[in-house]
């Protein structure tokens, strides 16, 4: 695993073997960006957004870079502002067949997040919005302690 910044980014690349629809097994092969983030810290959101605009234009994927880049945003910001504690930013490109981007931010809160309706007056809440407007698949997943929003961006085919 190779090491990247010094506030706790990391970058690796591994195989893994993925169970196809009927049964079969194909190797793919991931490469992962990972940052810790410390509570409140919110001027690490425009730091992840650009750890993530590099990190996507060496995988080759530039055009994600909008798109990642302000949903990556929603969710850091989310989970820094709306958490008692810091999070944890993943993201993570598979390659093969189909390639796709999934972005994971873990807070430790169990409040799920719950997208709300803006009104044309009031300067947030339009975050969770747009990232079911713009992701090809989004989510949260509830864990033992807090809980994990992501999304996933096919990238197109290379």
């Amino acid at each position: 695993m190779a090491s990247h910044g010094s506030r706790g980014s990391r970058i690796s690349r591994g195989a893994h073997a993925v169970r196809g629809a009927r049964g079969t097994q194909r190797t793919t092969h991931r490469r992962e960006l990972r940052r810790q983030l410390r509570r409140a810290d919110l001027p690490a959101v425009g730091e992840v957004r650009a750890l993530l605009r590099d990190q996507l234009r060496r995988w080759e994927v530039p055009g994600l870079v909008d798109t990642a880049e302000l949903l990556t945003s929603e969710l850091v910001t989310n989970a820094l502002v709306h958490t008692d504690q810091g999070a944890l930013f993943t993201a993570t490109l598979t390659s093969g067949t189909e390639r796709r981007l999934r972005v994971e931010v873990r807070d430790f809160s169990a409040r799920r997040p719950q997208p709300r309706q803006a009104s044309d007056h009031t300067p947030s809440g339009r975050g969770l919005l747009l990232v079911r407007e713009l992701a090809d698949a989004w989510g949260v997943r509830v864990q033992r302690l807090g809980k994990t929003v992501w999304f996933e961006l096919a990238a197109a085919s290379a």
